[in-house]
């Protein structure tokens, strides 16, 4: 059923941090929703890693499949064994950089863009997500709102339930950076 996040890679822990410039959350929020004449399907991970180095622009997100929860049990089942395959693939990640990054010296509310590598389902594409940039009292917030196909992922739908699983999802991201502290 698919997927998610927006932006994410396995996150460089450790020594990276120690950099000045450095924000990091370790509670961001993925949302994604199936939208269907028969049914919809809405699952958060409010567990998302994020990290943003404001001296060189770098973004890296990283999720683990199962920690998205669903309304209900079965679902979340259905989507961690028969869609996601998470033994084998656990994670969604991106990474890549800003591409017009703003003053982060200046509160501020900024339209950006980060391209870089978005895996999902062990399948890696390039792409470009469109987002809003919020920093304000030492913080930055980063949202996006984007659509990722089910076929661009190699994630399949059983035929028996194809009519209620969209094959486009909606995927929202909400992360709200701090100064990371060592």
């Amino acid at each position: 059923m698919v997927i998610i996040i927006v932006l994410s890679t396995a996150l460089p822990f450790g020594r990276a941090f120690a950099q000045t410039g450095m924000y990091a959350t370790t509670t961001g929020n993925t949302r994604f929703s199936s939208e269907t004449p028969l049914e919809n399907i809405n699952a958060e991970n409010k567990k998302s890693q994020a990290i943003l180095n404001t001296a060189n622009n770098e973004l890296a997100i990283r999720m683990n499949m199962r920690d998205f929860v669903f309304p209900n049990k079965l679902m979340q089942e259905h989507f961690n064994e028969n869609y996601m395959e998470s033994e084998k693939y656990p994670t969604a990640t991106f990474s890549g950089k800003v591409d017009n990054a703003p003053d982060y010296s200046k509160d501020g509310q900024y339209d950006v863009s980060a391209t870089g590598k978005f895996t999902v389902h062990g399948v890696t594409k390039e792409r470009t997500i469109k987002g809003k940039m919020k920093i304000e009292g030492g913080k930055i917030t980063v949202n996006s709102d984007f659509d990722v196909a089910l076929a661009d992922h190699k994630i399949d739908v059983p035929e028996i339930v194809f009519v209620k699983i969209a094959q486009v999802i909606r995927v929202k991201s909400q992360y709200v950076l701090a100064p990371y502290k060592k």
